[in-house]
């Protein structure tokens, strides 16, 4: 398993690489600013680094899940700092139980992001979909929410809270 500061460095690069589409103005003065937002090229294609951050979300998601509570806050506070990262790099839908645990795993150490709103709504669509591949999703959102902050940052309650309604 590469170790934090490995995924530390291999997450900047990917970050600095995504900073300039992340924080490329939107005009949203102009009427069809949402479908030429949706029609541009996903960030880690027009950056050219689609296959390593794909790699380095993978190992950061193995170190999270094999790590303990003080390594996992770490890479918590890694993605907190790394915002380009979190924002645009994410990995292929697998419907699969193993696709959707690293879907939730990633969203784990997301940590609600800079809204919960956000994650909420992502949350639900992961879960729509795992419905539909007819994945039983309770108990892998409950082992996920084990690994998750207590951490209420936004009045909406912790991650680990949010998991484990949605588990019912």
């Amino acid at each position: 398993m590469e170790g934090p500061d490995g995924i530390e460095r291999r997450v900047a690069r990917v970050d600095a690489a995504l900073r300039p589409i992340a924080e490329e103005p939107v005009d949203l003065s102009d009427p069809d600013w949402a479908e030429k937002t949706r029609q541009r090229p996903d960030a880690m294609d027009a950056a050219g680094v689609r296959t390593e951050a794909q790699v380095v979300l993978r190992s950061l998601l193995t170190a999270y899940a094999d790590g303990d509570d003080e390594l996992r806050a770490s890479l918590r506070g890694l993605l907190a700092r790394h915002t380009a990262f979190r924002w645009g790099v994410r990995l292929p839908a697998e419907p699969t139980p193993e696709g959707f645990r690293l879907r939730l795993l990633h969203l784990s150490a997301v940590d609600q992001g800079s809204d919960t709103r956000d994650e909420l709504l992502t949350l639900r669509d992961l879960c729509e979909d795992a419905r539909r591949a007819g994945i039983d999703l309770g108990p892998l959102l409950r082992e996920v929410a084990e690994l998750s902050s207590h951490e209420d940052k936004y009045g909406m309650g912790s991650l680990r809270d949010i998991l484990l309604r949605a588990a019912g």
